[in-house]
């Protein structure tokens, strides 16, 4: 489709926050039927009036904790009821693309009662940087609640916060953050800008984390040279945590982050600046780690989980990855490292998320400022 340069980006656009006021979402609406390659599908509403909804997870009793980029935590029930906002959440910097970003229910939530958010934490002199705050869910409260991690250093600015979490099998919390759309910093190891911080589920820093102990490096850093991620999901088969960042005009990536490894953003990309000026292809410069799956044109990809579920049997294993600019859900295969595109399921709405539900259906957020919970059933069911 035509596309200004900036819109090549447009999942980094910068938007309105969205209504503010304090009714809830309706609940419920119709359903829908996409032909897929695994048969017709029903995609149901069933929630909507959410403000630019951002990150969702689920807890252990089914229901889902969802973000409002504006700066609320919603609970959506099985049925599509909705809660009042959760009170405790902490104060966002709700100016262009910040506010209320990820969620994820630790993985011993039964035990802990911790859940994590980021988001755009607002600083002096109007700057921000995004932030890791966990607190314990108490009815419609979070209690205890504390910022565990912080970019370093805050800036001005609206753009390119990140920011999603993956919790791996060995406990430790892995966080993809934007360059705030700095661009050189994404190369400095003395900043948090453009990296994949890996944690401690406190915040503390792991000692075997590849830059502890250098004085010229923020021990927190997994990666670094990354641009703007917006997605990551854990492959189950590995263990490994894989995320995707926006690239300019052009070059949204997968990566698999390694160790100490240099992404090469912004020295070298898959995209042209937004003014049409080349940046040299990864492959040219051997010092630097290449995605292992890129789109040129972009889907503008937000939010992605590899599908663990039995409804679809034929997707088991495959990436779901939620496209803003192609408002759609984008299956790929993947097979270890090699990565291709499958389909694309048509929401005909900007995705912001998308995951594997407890019974193995897919749950997909709109980006609008009447966004929707949709789910996606195969049609032979419809529950």
């Amino acid at each position: 489709m035509p596309r200004s340069t900036l819109a090549a980006c447009a999942a980094a656009a910068i938007l309105a926050s969205g209504p503010a006021a304090a009714q809830k979402p309706d609940v419920g609406g119709p359903e829908v039927e996409l032909q897929t390659s695994a048969g017709p599908i029903q995609v149901k509403t069933v929630a909507e009036g959410l403000a630019r909804p951002w990150g969702m997870d689920f807890l252990p009793d089914g229901r889902v904790l969802v973000t409002e980029r504006p700066g609320r935590l919603r609970i959506v029930g099985p049925d599509g009821s909705l809660s009042e906002p959760v009170q405790g959440t902490p104060e966002v910097f709700s100016q262009g693309q910040g506010g209320l970003l990820d969620v994820r229910v630790h993985p011993d939530f039964a035990e802990t009662g911790w859940v994590y958010l980021t988001f755009a934490e607002p600083g002096e002199g109007g700057t921000a940087s995004t932030a890791v705050a966990r607190g314990k869910l108490e009815g419609e409260t979070l209690t205890d609640v504390e910022v565990i991690f912080r970019q370093e250093p805050k800036v001005d600015g609206g753009n390119h916060f990140g920011s999603r979490m993956v919790f791996t099998p060995d406990g430790k919390l892995f966080v993809g953050l934007g360059e705030r759309f700095k661009f050189q910093p994404a190369q400095d190891l003395s900043n948090h800008l453009g990296t994949v911080v890996r944690l401690n589920a406190d915040g503390s820093v792991p000692d075997d984390n590849p830059f502890v102990g250098r004085q010229d490096a923020k021990p927190e850093i997994w990666s670094y040279g990354h641009r703007n991620i917006q997605g990551g999901a854990l492959n189950p088969e590995t263990g490994e945590p894989w995320f995707h960042e926006h690239g300019p005009r052009g070059g949204d990536e997968i990566n698999i982050p390694e160790a100490g490894k240099n992404y090469g953003w912004p020295v070298v990309s898959w995209g042209r600046h937004y003014s049409g000026d080349p940046i040299p292809d990864p492959p040219t410069r051997p010092e630097f780690a290449d995605a292992v799956f890129q789109w040129t044109p972009v889907i503008a990809a937000s939010g992605m989980d590899f599908y663990t579920g039995d409804r679809f049997a034929d997707w088991q294993g495959d990436l779901l990855v939620g496209g803003l600019v192609s408002r759609s859900v984008v299956r790929l295969d993947v097979n270890a490292r090699e990565v291709t595109e499958a389909e694309r399921l048509p929401i005909g709405e900007r995705v912001r998320d998308v995951q594997t539900g407890p019974q193995g259906d897919v749950w997909v957020l709109t980006d609008e400022d009447n966004g929707k919970l949709l789910r996606l059933t195969p049609a032979a069911t419809g529950q």
